[in-house]
């Protein structure tokens, strides 16, 4: 039987891709270098990062919007320093940030209305 190895991306609806990727790219670094958007190689991943595949109720609130059906979580080298460049950015930071034993977490609004995680993997 096949099975899963990994996340292999995640893919969602932009009002325009292109302002959409320059942000991320500009406030996070995010290397958007083709039509399609960003490709980053696993070897470049934390050692510590894992991906993770959670389906969550219907009425939860961790997304924020009710309207949002998905979240999108990326790792970051520094949890901190990412939230004050997207705030910087024009983003809607989310005032609260979490640790736990998977590491430090903080969430965000893009420009488009998307409720993002931001993770910092333990050291």
């Amino acid at each position: 039987m096949a099975k899963v190895t990994g996340l292999g991306g995640v893919f969602f609806r932009a009002a325009d891709t292109k302002a959409l990727g320059q942000w991320y790219q500009k406030w996070l670094g995010l290397p958007v270098e083709h039509p399609y958007g960003a490709s980053i190689p696993h070897k470049q991943l934390s050692g510590e990062g894992i991906s993770v595949w959670a389906p969550f109720e219907k009425d939860t609130t961790y997304f924020g919007d009710s309207g949002q059906s998905f979240m999108v979580n990326l790792m970051v080298d520094d949890l901190m320093e990412a939230l004050a460049q997207v705030r910087e950015g024009g983003a809607e930071v989310i005032d609260k940030t979490e640790d736990s034993e998977f590491g430090h977490f903080g969430w965000f609004v893009d420009p488009e209305g998307n409720r993002v995680e931001l993770w910092q993997p333990p050291a």
